[in-house]
């Protein structure tokens, strides 16, 4: 019997293995709302200011597979010149128990918060949309630029970071890696964010104050909203949501640890039954009619099960 397959950022890396990723995803949420699946909650363990070990089990019954994610959170690594995140997922058979692979934690983390709000640009965001503005230059947002990327025609995009060398590092990396693309580095979020067609937030904020006013975002815009240390951090203005359609994975799991749904929540801007989970949309329950949209993720359990099980697959596995 051989051992398990080692997947590390090299295999998770490419177009057509995102596009996997993001259509195993659709599936699982799918799965989700259906009641075919679960996603328990993830056990947290605080040790410091803001770090965290964090483990998630889920399974999923359609692919027949397991996992365990084992990952850490170090707010202070960047400034070490370390990864925010480090991490292992164990991947699993269920008819056997066998363990089938293991994949690099924080890379596929960053895959697939990248491909969860990929699937919801591909489900909400303008068919023709070009402009993206992403708010955030480390590895997440590097991933937002690419998933969206790959469901929609993106042929400009704005960034800002609070720190301007991350953001020139960033706009190379764009440049480098995304062709045509028209790559700008701006001097404020607000200059990023207006007119863009597409607004992605993937920062490292702990603070309540919003990064990203409701003013700001044109209507009919789709955002995706990533970052966030804790769970009262905001990126956007909470009144935003108010009259968008928000988009959350799983309502229970929003209201637990998505700030600016417990702030626009608290604030009394909308009512839990205005949260819609991608699930619902995915299956065709629910439609966002043209407002703008709002996706809130926090990340699931099951997302990485989905994400490691489309990877082992591209891998060859069997």
């Amino acid at each position: 019997m051989t051992g398990p397959l080692m997947i590390g950022p090299a295999d998770m890396a490419g177009a057509d293995r995102l596009v996997r990723v993001i259509d195993a995803l659709a599936e699982a949420f799918g799965d989700l709302s259906a009641g075919r699946t679960r996603s328990p909650s993830r056990t947290v363990v605080e040790h410091g200011e803001g770090r965290q070990l964090v483990v998630g089990p889920a399974i999923w019954e359609r692919r027949g597979v397991g996992s365990v994610k084992i990952s850490t959170l170090t707010p202070d690594n960047p400034d070490r010149g370390l990864p925010l995140i480090h991490g292992v997922v164990v991947l699993t058979d269920l008819a056997t128990g066998r363990v089938t692979a293991l994949l690099d934690g924080g890379e596929l983390t960053a895959v697939r918060t990248g491909a969860v709000a990929g699937l919801a640009t591909r489900l909400c965001a303008p068919a023709d949309a070009e402009d993206l503005a992403v708010i955030g230059a480390g590895v997440q947002a590097r991933a937002l630029v690419r998933a969206v990327s790959a469901v929609r025609p993106i042929r400009s995009v704005r960034v800002f970071s609070r720190g301007r060398a991350g953001a020139e590092r960033f706009a190379d990396w764009v440049r480098d890696t995304s062709g045509q693309v028209r790559v700008a580095v701006c001097d404020t979020a607000k200059a990023a964010v207006v007119d863009a067609q597409v607004v992605c937030t993937a920062t490292s904020t702990s603070d309540r104050t919003p990064l990203v006013a409701a003013d700001w975002v044109t209507p009919g815009a789709h955002v995706n909203v990533v970052g966030g240390t804790h769970e009262n951090a905001i990126e956007i203005d909470p009144a935003l949501l108010a009259a968008a359609f928000v988009l959350v994975e799983e309502r229970a799991a929003a209201v637990e640890d998505a700030g600016e749904v417990r702030a626009a929540l608290a604030d009394g801007l909308l009512g839990a039954d205005d949260l819609h989970e991608l699930g619902a949309l995915v299956n065709g329950e629910t439609t966002a009619d043209g407002r703008t949209t709002v996706f809130r993720s926090v990340g699931m359990a099951i997302e990485d099960t989905a994400a490691a099980a489309a990877l082992y697959e591209a891998a060859g596995g069997e």
